[in-house]
């Protein structure tokens, strides 16, 4: 009887390759759920950052519409930053005046302590995710509006 030939192709694979395919495999579905979780989270901090300067953006405008409506501070004899109960935050967001931020108009320079009041304020608020993921800041210039009879407007 002739000696039987085994052809190479009928082999079948052995252990260690099979290991070696698996732990390859395992390798890659592990970057690849990486890389989706990043994708995931970058994704809801973009989403944030995007609400909190809407945010920031329009409580800049409603405290520049309340000053315009007569509501200016006069900070040298009340140095409390400006504050709209009437605004409302979106979901998961505060804002607030930056403390120290306020800067007074003297003539000819921003000054940090109000010696007297010409009329210009200049103050930092900041919009904050609840979750500290997103912050954005805007720097706002409240001019006092001019009515009859004031000393400042000339």
């Amino acid at each position: 009887m002739p000696a039987r030939h085994r052809v190479a192709d009928e082999r079948g694979e052995t252990l260690v390759e099979v290991l070696l395919a698996v732990a390859i495999m395992g390798i890659a579905a592990v970057a690849l759920m990486a890389g989706l979780t990043t994708s995931v989270l970058m994704s809801d901090i973009h989403r944030k950052q995007a609400t909190a300067g809407t945010a920031v953006r329009d409580y800049a405008e409603a405290l520049q519409n309340y000053v315009a409506d007569g509501h200016y501070i006069d900070s040298c004899a009340s140095p409390a930053p400006y504050a709209l109960s009437s605004f409302t935050n979106p979901g998961g967001f505060q804002h607030s005046v930056v403390p120290g931020s306020m800067r007074y108009w003297d003539g000819s320079a921003w000054k940090p302590t109000c010696t007297t009041d010409k009329g210009l304020q200049k103050l930092t608020i900041r919009a904050n995710s609840d979750d500290g993921r997103a912050s954005e800041q805007l720097v706002v210039v409240l001019r006092k509006p001019c009515r009859l009879g004031d000393d400042l407007c000339g």
